[in-house]
């Protein structure tokens, strides 16, 4: 099968939501930083014409209205083996939690590997989904994020409000 697209909204705005293969390989955001090249999207189709991009629209539809705290999805994000275990570390991140680049670079083995974590965490494919948005800075600060501050403000607000009531810009 090769790759498929549907648009869906949310609170954040347009999802653009990536399927191949029966796995998820991307959600993108409106004007996000890192957005997908046009030809790796596929075909736009009927949300339906992919079963897990309607499960993944109702996870996401879920998780905007409080009642979903992880997700159970089929995930293929495409990237190398460093990134690989960068996503999945952000995978491990609870729900209403946060770590910094330095934690994720100490947890893989390493406390000078925190750059590339940052690189890493931004060319996550799958936002939200793999929640590069519960990264923040060393002090706690809210730091770039592909689909914006104001979105990365509004995820951690969403999953803890104590969370972003001493975030600093």
């Amino acid at each position: 099968m090769s790759a498929v697209h549907a648009v869906i909204p949310s609170p954040i705005g347009l999802l653009t939501l990536v399927a191949d293969g029966g796995a998820l390989t991307a959600v993108y955001m409106e004007n996000h930083r890192r957005g997908p090249a046009p030809d790796t999207l596929g075909a736009q189709v009927p949300l339906d014409a992919a079963a897990v991009l309607v499960r993944t629209r109702d996870q996401l539809g879920e998780y905007f209205a409080g009642d979903r705290r992880e997700f159970d999805l089929p995930l293929a994000p495409a990237g190398n083996p460093f990134r690989q275990r960068v996503w999945a570390l952000l995978q491990e991140i609870p729900f209403g939690a946060t770590r910094s680049y330095g934690d994720l670079a100490r947890e893989l083995g390493d406390k000078n590997l925190a750059q590339a974590v940052g690189s890493a965490n931004a060319r996550n494919p799958v936002s939200v989904i793999i929640p590069c948005h519960r990264v923040v800075g060393a002090a706690g600060a809210l730091t770039g994020y592909a689909g914006g501050l104001q979105r990365k403000h509004f995820l951690l607000g969403l999953e803890d409000p104590r969370q972003v009531q001493d975030v600093l810009f």
